[in-house]
């Protein structure tokens, strides 16, 4: 496909993205990785959106590759799993697009990905750095006040938790949260046997990055 081939398709799906301006997908990638984990963790969180912060989120969420055009039609995008990550030269474009034209990828490390994903983030955006986000990030002053940053929702080695950020032209395009297992919190009670409080503060806290991927 040409380029005036594609930005003009680019151009398309984002019309659609605006008028399906609450739908949320779960991001499917290749390299082994389970990104199919945490199955019941978006649905609930969706619901939760719904009842407490006025989205019209869709209940089901979709699933769409790396490298497919239709990724541009979904504002908001999650990616999670325990294990290798892998995006061709191809798909890494796709994705790099899709961020700069306006889409927000969340990527919840349920506890195994972080060195695969940065690597193959290096071929999505060669010249920018994971930053940490402060705790003074509006990201966690939305509905939901988190006033030391991100919440630690499971414990594997005693590390503290991170929000990592990718930013164009002073816009978070990709949020990284990194030793938090915030989709395990937000599966249902009996997966995990987490306590209220502590689903409660995953749910929020993902309520606070799904209204600001929306408004921002």
């Amino acid at each position: 496909m040409n380029n005036y081939r594609f930005t003009a398709l680019v151009l398309i799906l984002m019309c659609m993205h605006t008028i399906h301006s609450q739908q949320i997908a779960v991001l499917k990638y290749g390299g082994g990785g389970d990104w199919y984990s945490n199955p019941t963790a978006l649905p609930n969180l969706i619901k939760f959106c719904n009842e407490n912060i006025g989205t019209k989120i869709q209940p089901k969420p979709q699933t769409v590759g790396v490298g497919e055009v239709n990724i541009f039609e979904f504002p908001f995008i999650h990616m999670t799993g325990h294990g290798n990550v892998f995006f061709t030269e191809e798909e890494a474009q796709n994705l790099r697009t899709y961020l700069l034209a306006g889409g927000f990828l969340h990527i919840d490390d349920n506890y195994g990905m972080e060195p695969y994903l940065k690597r193959e983030l290096k071929k999505v955006f060669p010249n920018k750095e994971l930053e940490e986000l402060g705790a003074d990030h509006p990201i966690f002053n939305r509905k939901y006040k988190f006033e030391e940053g991100l919440p630690k929702i499971h414990e594997h080695d005693g590390q503290r938790p991170q929000a990592l950020g990718i930013f164009h032209e002073g816009r978070l395009v990709l949020l990284f949260t990194f030793e938090s297992d915030l989709g395990d919190g937000w599966e249902d009670p009996s997966v995990h046997n987490d306590s209220e409080a502590v689903r409660l503060k995953a749910l929020q806290m993902g309520a606070n990055i799904v209204d600001y991927a929306f408004k921002s």
